[in-house]
């Protein structure tokens, strides 16, 4: 059997989210999988600092899709969500040159809202915050579902380390939690803080990993390279 090629599309990176997407991937795809990993650090360093995604951010986003097409991976998933709107605007040529995209984050939304009406959204960074909340209310739109969206922004904790990170993370969620029915986490590199969040309060807790891994794994079955 042929070993699939998957490219891994980062605009800034943790060891905590590489080590979380790559376990994932591989729990998900097997070892008959191939990751090459794809970052350009300056794309999400550029939209926190004009707090939107300028089209040169966005060229070079696309220009690393292109470059894992070209070293001939089968299918690609987009790692950030502050830029997943990009990945939603190349889903045309994806699906033309036949090497589908996807989103990290796409399918968490949708379990979100599977999950309850009232969401909490937990971002450090408002770039990723509102891309988000975007995906939540089109998703739902999609489902035929209404849904309730609490911002849960961390100013300041994003670089922290992993004591000091998960420490803010438990006091924002102390202040929401009775306000909804669900936690999203909307940055990957959070989902470390999954168990923590859930066994301290008791509600469903989703981050984009696991999920972004389910959905990469069903973009190759549509391919048919996997059953």
């Amino acid at each position: 059997m042929k070993k699939m090629k998957v490219g891994l599309i980062y605009t800034s990176t943790t060891p905590e989210l590489i080590e979380l997407v790559e376990e994932e991937t591989r729990k998900v795809l097997g070892s008959q999988v191939e990751m090459v990993s794809y970052q350009d650090p300056s794309i999400l360093a550029e939209a926190r600092e004009r707090g939107y995604v300028t089209s040169k951010a966005a060229a070079r986003l696309i220009d690393m899709y292109m470059e894992a097409v070209n070293a001939g991976v089968d299918a690609i998933i987009n790692l950030c969500s502050s830029v997943g709107e990009v990945a939603d605007a190349a889903q045309d040529i994806a699906k033309y040159i036949g090497v589908p995209i996807v989103r990290v984050d796409e399918e968490m939304c949708r379990e979100a809202v599977r999950q309850g009406k009232r969401i909490a959204v937990m971002a450090t960074l408002p770039t990723t915050l509102e891309p988000t909340k975007n995906t939540i209310k089109r998703v739902a739109r999609e489902m035929g579902k209404q849904v309730e969206l609490v911002d849960a922004l961390i100013d300041g904790a994003f670089g922290l380390n992993q004591d000091e990170f998960t420490a803010c993370m438990l006091n924002k969620a102390a202040k929401i939690e009775k306000e909804v029915d669900v936690i999203l986490f909307a940055q990957g590199s959070m989902a470390y803080c999954e168990n923590v969040i859930f066994e301290a309060y008791g509600k469903p807790v989703v981050s984009s990993p696991r999920f972004g891994a389910v959905a990469l794994k069903n973009a190759l079955i549509a391919k048919g390279l996997l059953k």
